[in-house]
């Protein structure tokens, strides 16, 4: 059986091993679907907690990121926050770009826009270019 979403999830949390592999990290998964985090990654002496995200780039030229849940039952449709204390990092998988970023969650409130390409009015302030995080940010 085919599931378009499941199957993107999936492949972003693939690209993002194998990014985080290439970065050095030893690779660690839950055993359940149910906990906070797709996968740990290890790397001198550090455990990280990474919740992974697969996002295409939409028609703004960005990649659009909020910090909750979703399900539906049939009682409904629901969407819960994301307890970021549960998280150490996002990991972003872009299939248009075939690349991850990374940032911690706590950085951002609700929701983050990445950009992939610069504003057309040049603004930078309130600004954050994709770019700028393609590598792991150091968690204390």
């Amino acid at each position: 059986m085919n599931h378009p979403t499941k199957n993107k999830g999936d492949l972003g949390v693939l690209k993002a091993q194998a990014d985080l592999c290439l970065k050095g990290y030893l690779i660690l998964i839950p055993l359940s679907e149910h906990s906070p985090f797709d996968l740990v990654a290890y790397k001198d002496k550090k455990f990280l907690r990474i919740q992974v995200k697969y996002r295409s780039l939409n028609s703004k030229g960005f990649l659009f990121v909020r910090f909750s849940s979703n399900f539906s039952t049939s009682k409904g449709y629901f969407e819960n926050p994301i307890d970021k204390t549960e998280i150490d990092l996002y990991c972003i998988y872009c299939p248009d770009t075939d690349k991850c970023y990374y940032f911690k969650p706590e950085q951002f409130k609700c929701t983050v826009n990445l950009r992939i390409y610069g504003t057309l009015n040049n603004q930078t302030k309130n600004i954050h270019l994709a770019e700028d995080y393609l590598e792991i940010p150091k968690i204390k």
